[in-house]
């Protein structure tokens, strides 16, 4: 389900005059979630689906799931868009792999909405893979990039 760009533009409107930095919505049809953080909005807002069995949910996953080494952390995206590596076409990107990146440093940019949102790395640790290309469409919770901790 899609939320009316109008109605959108309403609750960040109010979100902002609000000062308010969150707002959480759900009903039987979406889920919304919008974040401000230093003046950009974050907005994600997913389809409500019926929710498997907990035992299936879990068999399923260890089936999927490789195994990893504790060393290993992914990134992923907190929302459906689109994943760019620089800040502009031509740039330089943020980051390759090999090099150390630190708390807070920006790894990619995920547009949504016609929002650049900046993806940031959490931890200390050096990009060991970037999983997806430059200009592709990534999902809700898909892995962006894989870093070893330093």
């Amino acid at each position: 389900m899609q939320i009316p760009l109008a109605q959108l533009k309403e609750l960040l409107e109010t979100l902002d005059a609000g000062g308010a930095s969150e707002l959480e919505y759900e009903d039987e049809t979406i889920r919304l979630r919008i974040s401000m953080a230093r003046g950009a909005p974050i907005v994600a807002a997913t389809p409500m689906a019926a929710a498997p069995s907990l035992a299936s949910a879990a068999a399923a996953l260890a089936a999927s799931a490789p195994i990893d080494d504790p060393n290993t952390v992914y990134v992923t995206s907190p929302f459906v868009g689109t994943f760019y590596r620089a800040p502009a076409p031509g740039a330089e990107p943020f980051v390759s792999v090999g090099v150390p990146v630190k708390p807070g440093q920006t790894l990619c940019i995920v547009e949504a909405m016609k929002l650049m949102n900046e993806i940031e790395a959490e931890i200390p640790g050096v990009v060991a893979e970037i999983l997806v290309e430059n200009g592709n469409s990534v999902e809700f919770g898909q892995r962006l990039f894989k870093l070893r901790k330093s």
